[in-house]
Parts: structure tokens; sequence; C-alpha cells
């Protein structure tokens, strides 16, 4: 009796209720956003192996993201409002 959680016409119930809930024009076009979906999952997962990769593979000369220096950051001077329109003015 439950030998299978899904018996072959439990997924053709289901595709029937997907095909009149949604429609059948409307089902490749969430199949196709779905895909695309997977699609970037998948790139920005192997970007992310691939950026942790080089720093394992230098394991001795290499510091960790906490130990290097960060780079020097040029202050800027911030103006109020008020201040510019009266440096416009002349006053």
């Amino acid at each position: 009796m439950f030998r299978n959680g899904l018996e072959p016409w439990h997924i053709i119930i289901m595709v029937a209720v997907l095909v009149l809930l949604f429609g059948s024009k409307k089902l490749p076009e969430m199949a196709r956003g779905l895909g695309k979906s997977m699609r970037i999952l998948k790139a920005e997962t192997k970007a992310l192996r691939e950026d942790d990769a080089p720093a394992e593979a230098q394991n001795g000369t290499a510091q960790s993201a906490a130990e290097q220096p960060r780079p020097a950051v040029e202050p800027t001077t911030i103006t109020k409002s008020a201040d510019t329109t009266k440096s416009a003015t002349g006053a």
C-alpha cells in the first residue's frame, strides 16, 4: 500500500491540477523563470567556490582578510545646503 510515495496516477493528477490552476500558457513561463533562477544560483555558488580556492591554495603565504591592512580613505568635506547657497550668492 505505501511502497511508493508518488504513484504515476498521483503525478498525472498533480499535473492536471497545475494546468487547471495556472493555464497552459503560464506554465512554460514559470518553468523558464525557475530555470533562469537555478542557473544564476549555480553561477553564484561556483563564483564563491572559486573565490575561496586561491586562499586555500596559498595557505601559508596568504593572510586572512582580517589580517590584511585596509587601504587609506581620503577624507571628504560635507557641506550643508545652507552653506552652499550662501557661497553661491556671494555672501
